[in-house]
């Protein structure tokens, strides 16, 4: 089984939260190797090295991509996924920002969709937002957090996401 890069961006601190708790579910509870990447200090090469990836933003703003990620997407080609098992995790304010909810990790999504083989969509349900780009044929592309708001359901998320993926990566 080949290692997972989980690679975020975080101006706040939430979505390199998060992702050290997806980290950690996935090493201690499905027994994966994952290595973490912020992407204000990675590289093209680091992501290239994984065949397996996690790729996690917020959303700011109305609607805006992290910076570090706006940045990042720059130096990769969406050649640079082909023939990679790719899960994405978003993070938006579904009160604030309830019509562009999620909208950044869209941004990523539409960049690596057509090369990679995407895992991990979610239900939209138990989520109250107008609109979302992030929203594909009824699903979110990946797992969507609110923690502004739902705070409290981000454990119970995160534990059903990576049961959900784990078993996918190659």
């Amino acid at each position: 089984m080949s290692k997972i890069g989980l690679f975020y961006g975080s101006d706040g601190g939430n979505t390199q939260r998060i992702a050290e708790k997806i980290a950690v579910n996935l090493r201690e509870k499905h027994s994966k190797e994952v290595e973490i990447f912020d992407v204000a200090k990675a590289s093209r090469e680091d992501l290239k090295g994984f065949s397996n990836l996690i790729l996690a933003t917020p959303t700011y703003g109305s609607g805006e991509l992290q910076n570090d990620w706006e940045e990042f997407l720059t130096t990769l080609s969406p050649l640079d996924f082909e023939g990679k098992v790719v899960a994405f995790v978003g993070l938006g304010d579904q009160d604030t920002y309830g019509d562009t909810f999620c909208d950044g990790v869209f941004e990523i999504y539409n960049r690596v969709s057509k090369n990679a083989k995407i895992i991990g969509k979610t239900s939209i349900e138990g989520y109250e937002y107008q609109e979302s780009n992030s929203v594909i044929e009824g699903e979110f592309v990946g797992l969507i957090l609110d923690e502004n708001n739902q705070e409290d359901l981000t454990d119970t998320r995160i534990e059903n996401w990576c049961d959900l993926i784990a078993g996918q990566f190659n």
